[in-house]
Parts: C-alpha cells; structure tokens; sequence
C-alpha cells in the first residue's frame, strides 16, 4: 500500500476539489484546469528526501519520494540517486561487493554518466514525486534487512547544483543490533562533524534523527568480506568496536560491555559473531571462553572476569557518612597542646534498606587501602572550596569503639578567616593488588556538612576551647552530568591514587579545587582548567607517553555536550579568583579569574590570551600568598559574558556544540 506523507495529501485533496489560490468572482487568465503545480527549483544548499514508499521485488527495489531542499521546496532535475540493501541472514546483516557474492544489492543511478546499470531508472511526474528504480540480481520480494537510500550530488560541468543528501534509513529489521546510537554518541557525539573514517555516511532514518549504528550496518554488517560469500567491507561493526575501542588513556575497561552495548547480548556460539574479535579463532577457543547456556547475557559474564561487576556491587553495597569540624579536648599529641579539630568518618554496609556500620580500624590495611579526611576553607557565597586549612601530614588517626575513625588535626593553618569550614573523605576498597588499590580499587567520597567557627578569633584554642556551629548542607556548583566522566573512564576504578570518576567527577573537587593548584603536569588549577587541558589542552600530551596524545584527543573537542549536557551559563561562574601556580613554576601567590583559566587550557595561544587579557581576564594576578584570608572575597574584572553567554553575538554555544 502506499504511504503518502502529509503534505502530498493536501495536495491531492486540494486538486480533488478544484480549489484556486484566488477566488474574487472576476474572470482571470485561463489555468491549467485547475490542476496545482507545485513550486520547484534546481538547486539546493542541502537536500532532504520525504520518502512517499518503497518496494522489494524479485531482482529489483523502487522508491517513490519528494527531494526538498533546505527551504522545504520541491527540486527538480534531480540526476543522480544511490540504493543499498543489505539482507538479513542467519548470520546477521550482510551486504556483497559487486561479483563477489549474493547478499543484497546496490547500485548508483547518475544521468550524467554514460553509463548505468541496465533497468536502473530516475524521473520525476507533475506533483514533484520521483520514481528510482534500482535493480538487484539477489534480491528476492520478502528479502528484509537495512534499505538506504541517497540522492543528489551529481557533478554538472565541475559543479555540483543539488547538494548530496544525507544517508536514509528507509527500513530495518526490528532485532537488529545490541548497540545503540546513544551509546556511540556519549562519546563521538556527532560523527558526521568528526575526522574519523566516512563521516558523510552518517544515516538519519524517517523521522530525521540519527541512526548512526544501522547506517554503518549497511557496509559494516556482521559478515566479514573474507568469509565465503562474504559481505562489503573486511571490518565487521562488531571489530570495530571491539578491536578498535581497545585503547584508551586512563580507565576506561573494554569488557565492560555495558557501556556500548545498551540490550542485552545473547551469543550462543563461542565461535561466532564478536566472540572470535577477541577470543582469535582456532585456538582453543573452548578454552578461551566459559562455556554459558542461551540465555545467558554474555555482558554479565565479561564483567565478572574483569572484576567489574565486583567493584559495582562494592560501591553499591557501602556508603560514608563524614561529619561536620568540630572541636575534641581530649585528643593528645606527642609535641603539641591538648585539643584537636577533628570530623568522624564511618562506613556502612547497605543491604536493602538497612545500614550496619562496620569497624574502619578492623579493615584497614586488608579491605581497605586509604581512609582520611581533610578540613577545608569553604566559601558560602560561591559554594566553593578555596583550599585546605589543615596543614598536609599532621593529622592523626583516632579510633572509636563504635568503628568511627575520627581525623584530627592540631591547629589550622592561617588564611580562612573569612571562611567557613568543610571536610571531605576519601576511603579506598582494596580489590586485587593492594600496592595499586588506589588505582584498581573502589572509592567513595564524602562532603560534611558546613561549619562557621571563631577559632581564628581565640588566641589560644586549648585554654579557650573554639566553638563550631552549624552553617548548612555542603553543596558544589557542577556544570557536567552524572555520567559524563564514566560515559569513557567506565571501569568503576581511580584515575590516580585515590580519585573517582562518581557523579561528574564530585570525588576529584577535594584535592581539584579553585583553592588547590595540583600541578597536574601543567594542567592547569582547579576543576574545569584541569579537565580541559587534560584531555584537549596543554596537559594532553603530557601523561605517562611522554609526548603522545591521550584518547581524548581524538574526539572533537567542541563537542562540549559530551561532558555538559546541560550546557554552560558563563554567567553562573562564581566571579571569584583560581590558584594558577601551574603557569608559575614554585610561584605560590598568583591568580587566576575563573573563565579564563578554563577558556586558556584549551585556547593557548597568545592571540587568545591577549584577546582574554584585554577583556579583563587574569592569568597571573598577584592577590597574595593565600595566609591573608582575603583572596577568595575579591571579585576578578573579567568580562567575558558580556560577548559569549548563551545568546549573545559571539556566544559559547555557536562554537562549541552543546545539543546532540
């Protein structure tokens, strides 16, 4: 039956009805018998197929379509359409290279070449549809797999005047594939934007979205071209992102299945599609993988073997707490006065809904590998950490019956009178190798809850005990999404020593802070600076290759959507000064303001900088040593959002993509 799509309707209804476009009761020039013609033109700056039908014969397929173009408007002289079937088999989609085998068909139909392949034809009628008829010599009536469809682009004096469409989906089997394009997309975002191989084959189906894992499909099936009666191209889609998506910097675990493939995968055959990717055929391949009944979802197993799914269900079955800065009279010191400002750490297990907390002292150096806490200066204002007031080392570890482990500091050190107080926690599971649990094993992360206290204002804590009040709930301004770090770093396990990937990359903001330069290998300070330079910016080819770029690098860097999914609101950053020891080698005292240190990780170059500079950016502020306690208070003169907020003339989002 055909389909007509909404817009020929109408005009099928309208000409039924003998309606005129102008009705004023006086005769007027003679027409056509009423019949309407549409407007047409032979050009198009971009064309779009409305696709009317299509159907399967013996040794042929035929379409029935419109070609608009980006106005919406019919074209004509349409020369030149492109048709690719590939069949569904019982080993999955496969389409053959012409003369070399029977799955499928394809051909090109271009009226300027002198030749075409016999019976193959492309017209147009009255009403703007266009009949492309494209035969193919394997192809039965009930054949089903991935019908594609593209036209235009045909070159006319060294010029093309109809733009070449976008590949179109125009039917697929429902079971197709176990991946999806949201998955590739997480990371890739938009392929057809990217320099990786055929971008302009990326598909849209019916609707116009993007349907980027059948549009590879079509050439990249699941029958290799070096099988018999092998399919187009020698890659599989299953190689390629088995064997292709092996190698990433940091984190990031292959047999973690989950993260490409979004339902469930069900391979009955040990010695079949994606298995032998893998697991190289002809070696042993019994012993290469376990044996697992139909029914079983082989991302289950993959998870197991490489430890994953232990460490989700260690992250999932335990939670902290951490408490707010308080005063504690009784802790003592070897060299120091009575009295220590400490914050109780402790650990449950969750099972349902009940919590047992369990002994930290008791786990130490067995399950556990880590457990500490530190205190930070915390500004309420920006709700932001601006450093840390305790002193790097001079904690001591006090034991509570009740398996609390309470971390407590002597003194803080000078520089946060203007601020409140937080601490945060950080206590690693040991899985496997204990020496480098920090990097293989599960960490979680707690954020106590805000105190104000007047111990700056005591001249001696021990004889006048400092009070610490309650001054709210701790909270973080955080521009990405939960899972834009763990989209890529999917392994549930630590980038270095102790720092987790969780919810948006939380964890890192303890030591990663506006108050805190890490030296990340001249990443750059804080949060976002280091983020950006590390995968895109100056810290990118500094890792453990001396020189080579990370993963991250080859993905496109505009692609901001990746990791902000929600956009930026460059007026919703905290005018508030960053720690930028990073541009100044063992100079401890300058500053940075905010938008650009994250613009410069990426943006470096000294146009750019001059540029940021005169618009009152700071690279290297002199706002002093961080013991003045004023630092964090002042406001930066950089106006950057004036030209690039969302909406303006040169706003942010009309250079980096931040829609998919």
């Amino acid at each position: 039956m055909m389909n007509l799509n909404k817009r020929y309707l109408v005009l099928v209804i309208a000409a039924a009805m003998s309606l005129s476009a102008c009705d004023d009761g006086k005769d007027g020039k003679d027409g056509n018998d009423g019949e309407y013609i549409p407007p047409t033109v032979g050009t198009s700056v971009e064309t779009k197929i409305e696709l009317i039908n299509h159907t399967i014969e013996d040794g042929k397929i035929s379409f029935e379509f419109q070609a608009v173009n980006e106005d919406g408007v019919i074209i004509d002289g349409l020369q030149k359409a492109e048709a690719k079937f590939a069949i569904q088999t019982e080993k999955g989609i496969g389409l053959s290279r012409s003369g070399e085998g029977t799955l499928g068909g394809y051909g090109t139909f271009d009226a300027t070449k002198d030749s075409n392949p016999e019976g193959a034809s492309l017209g147009i009628n009255e009403a703007g549809n266009y009949s492309f008829v494209m035969p193919m010599e394997h192809v039965k009536a009930g054949d089903v797999g991935i019908v594609w469809l593209r036209v235009g682009g045909a070159v006319v004096n060294d010029t093309v005047s109809i733009a070449r469409s976008m590949p179109l989906i125009v039917d697929k089997p429902e079971v197709m594939h176990t991946t999806t394009t949201e998955t590739c997309y997480s990371c890739h975002v938009d392929y057809a934007t990217s320099d990786f191989p055929h971008p302009s084959y990326t598909a849209i189906d019916l609707e116009g979205k993007v349907d980027f894992v059948a549009g590879c499909m079509v050439c990249h099936g699941n029958i290799s071209r070096t099988e018999e009666n092998g399919g187009y191209a020698k890659n599989t889609l299953q190689k390629i992102g088995h064997i292709n998506h092996q190698v990433f910097d940091r984190d990031f675990q292959v047999t973690n299945c989950y993260t490409c493939h979004a339902e469930p995968v069900m391979n009955t055959s040990i010695a079949g599609n994606g298995c032998v990717d893998c697991h190289a055929s002809g070696v042993a391949l019994n012993d290469q993988i376990a044996a697992f009944a139909d029914d079983v979802d082989v991302r289950a197993i993959h998870a197991t073997k490489s430890g994953i799914e232990e460490r989700q269900q260690t992250r999932a079955s335990h939670t902290t707490t951490l408490s707010a800065p308080y005063w504690d009279k009784d802790v003592t010191w070897t060299d120091k006065p009575t009295g220590a400002i400490c914050t109780d750490l402790k650990l449950f297990k969750v099972e349902g809904e009940t919590q047992t907390q369990l002994n930290i002292a008791n786990l130490y150096g067995e399950t556990l590998s880590y457990a500490g806490a530190y205190i930070h200066g915390y500004d309420s204002k920006h709700n932001t950490l601006v450093g840390r007031a305790n002193a790097y080392g001079a904690h001591q570890y006090v034991e509570r019956e009740d398996g609390t482990r309470s971390v407590c500091y002597p003194d803080l050190v000078p520089g946060f009178e203007n601020s409140n107080l937080a601490a945060s926690s950080r206590l690693t599971f040991a899985l496997g190798d204990l020496e480098n649990a920090g990097y293989t094993g599960v960490t979680l992360t707690s954020y106590s809850d805000v105190a104000e206290t007047d111990y700056y204002e005591i001249a001696d804590p021990q004889t006048t005990p400092p009070t610490f009040t309650d001054a709210g709930n701790y909270e973080r301004r955080l521009a990405v999404t939960n899972d834009s770090c763990t989209s890529c770093h999917n392994s549930e396990s630590n980038y270095h020593k102790n720092g987790s990937y969780q919810e948006g990359g939380i964890d890192c903001v303890a030591c990663h802070n506006n108050g805190q330069d890490r030296k990340s290998k001249m990443s750059a300070p804080g949060f976002g600076p280091m983020v950006h330079s590390m995968h895109w910016g100056r810290g990118n080819t500094v890792n453990d290759m001396e020189g080579a770029a990370n993963s991250a690098d080859k993905l496109n860097a505009e692609n901001c959507v990746a990791c902000h999914a929600d956009g930026i609101d460059l007026y919703g950053v905290p005018n508030q000064y960053i720690r930028a020891q990073a541009y100044h080698a063992g100079d401890t005292t300058k500053m940075s303001s905010p938008v650009l240190a994250n613009c410069y990780a990426c943006h470096d170059n000294d146009q750019a900088l001059n540029h940021m500079l005169q618009n009152g950016g700071e690279l290297s502020a002199e706002k002093g040593a961080g013991d003045d306690g004023e630092w964090y208070t002042k406001p930066t003169s950089e106006s950057c959002a004036t030209c690039h907020a969302t909406g303006k003339t040169f706003a942010i989002e009309k250079y980096h993509v931040f829609e998919r």
